[in-house]
């Protein structure tokens, strides 16, 4: 999904791996009865893929109720673009001091302000009654979910050994599509059932539930009493790393980052487009209306759940069949780029379920495309600066959706009249045009030499826990 992948602005780099506290090796400690074997990092996992999957349900739910929210409320095309915008610009902003803000206030109570924050701003909803209420809302909601996955990396990053951690983060990244595919199966029934108020502060309220748990159960691995010494010790496993400071400043000199962050800034507003306007689309167009909205729905995001787990599978099998990385890497790229095109022909096709299996291939493709552009980071720069690369991508994707966000509206409300032709042609060309950008700028996937440029100076995204 969106793909935000677990990375971002606040995401772990590389630090140092803490040792084990001095409290960890104390024998009186209630974890180190003996032969004692525990798990409980996976509990961990469990909150955090809880965590996510709420997050994205959160999110979509303006996008499910948006036809019926703005025919009760007057919201033209233009200022529905407007509110999806703010949601779009406050992220961004966001993503770019949630990780310093999680660094300082801790990761136990920095989760859960952030979870309880955009739960009440989700609740919040249910009291707009105008675009300019509902603007609000977005933007509040953006502002406090930006912390969600710099969160997620940070708690499995102090939680997982190195071995484990890319296991870890894939699972909680599914949380993503369990809420992609939960949100049209609960926000119709609570609609239709209980009004459009109920659905916001219901799905709302499923974060507070999620406080009960995360506040008595989370702790550091050290200070844990239900973690045994034998599991303390393999997560503490890995050798130390070398921590370094990346300025964004000094990784904008790199044709590699502008490669990654402008293959974001052209791709990442796509995605949105059909988060938060497929169900406009499908009613302005083909008269769906609530009570059928939700399968549409699930069936576009059931196919982008197929398109994140075989996203990075292309690449890796023609590796193993000896294709070099680039290669690799490059036609798996430009495979899901040219699957993306047909999409153009959902604007203009008679039939519903035509259009929506057009959509679907289209997100299935961005998750597969999204995949592969994230990889290319991990394969150009060292690890210490692979969490600044990705936090600087997604910043540049948040504000690229905040441009095509309030381009949408404008287009569909003033210059044509509900035409989705040309969105849809830039959203079946726009991975095209990245993928061209990425071959100019990284031809061969060459390693960026920060290590070989010295330490640099500034700050880290994220600091070492």
């Amino acid at each position: 999904m969106p793909t935000e992948p677990l990375s971002g602005a606040g995401a772990i780099s590389s630090t140092t791996t803490a040792a084990p506290s001095a409290a960890a090796n104390d024998p009186t400690r209630a974890i180190n009865y003996e032969g004692r074997v525990s798990h409980y990092r996976w509990v961990v996992l469990a909150l955090v893929f809880a965590a996510i999957t709420i997050n994205y349900i959160d999110r979509m739910v303006i996008g499910i109720l948006a036809p019926d929210l703005r025919r009760q409320y007057h919201i033209s095309d233009e200022a529905y673009g407007y509110i999806t915008s703010a949601f779009a610009l406050s992220y961004a902003f966001g993503q770019m001091v949630s990780g310093r803000w999680l660094d300082w206030i801790g990761t136990r109570i920095g989760y859960a302000i952030a979870l309880a924050a955009w739960s009440i701003a989700s609740i919040l909803h249910a009291f707009a009654r105008s675009a300019l209420g509902f603007g609000f809302a977005r933007g509040l909601l953006g502002l406090t979910e930006s912390p969600a996955y710099p969160a997620a990396v940070k708690t499995l990053a102090e939680w997982f050994p190195k071995k484990e951690r890319a296991l870890a983060m894939g699972f909680a990244n599914a949380g993503a599509n369990v809420g992609a595919v939960a949100a049209p199966l609960m926000v119709p029934w609570l609609a239709i059932n209980y009004g459009w108020l109920a659905a916001f502060v219901v799905t709302g309220t499923i974060g507070l539930f999620w406080l009960v748990l995360w506040i008595p159960v989370y702790r550091k691995p050290a200070e844990h009493p239900r973690v045994s010494r034998s599991e303390l010790a393999y997560i503490h496993s890995d050798p130390p790393e070398p921590a370094g400071k990346v300025r964004w400043i000094k990784l904008l000199t790199y044709p590699q980052v502008w490669g990654f962050v402008l293959g974001k800034f052209l791709t990442d507003p796509i995605w949105s487009f059909y988060l938060f306007w497929a169900a406009t689309f499908l009613s302005q167009k083909h008269k769906t209306d609530l009570k059928s909205i939700g399968l549409p729905l699930v069936v576009i995001y059931v196919m982008a759940d197929v398109g994140s787990i075989a996203g990075g599978w292309l690449s890796s099998a023609l590796i193993k069949r000896g294709w070099t990385v680039n290669g690799a890497r490059k036609i798996a790229l430009f495979i899901r780029a040219v699957a993306v095109v047909p999409v153009v022909y959902a604007a203009i096709t008679p039939h519903k379920w035509t259009a929506v299996l057009l959509i679907g291939l289209a997100v299935s493709a961005h998750q597969g495309f999204s995949s592969n552009l994230y990889t290319l980071v991990s394969d150009t720069f060292p690890k210490r600066a692979v969490g600044s690369v990705a936090g600087l991508g997604g910043t540049f994707g948040y504000f690229g959706t905040f441009l095509f966000s309030s381009l949408v509206g404008l287009v569909l409300g003033r210059w044509t009249q509900q035409n989705y032709l040309p969105l849809f042609i830039v959203a079946a060309s726009a991975y095209l045009v990245a993928f061209a950008i990425i071959q100019l700028l990284m031809p061969r996937l060459v390693p960026a030499p920060i290590d070989s440029d010295g330490e640099g100076c500034g700050f880290d995204l994220v600091q070492k826990p």
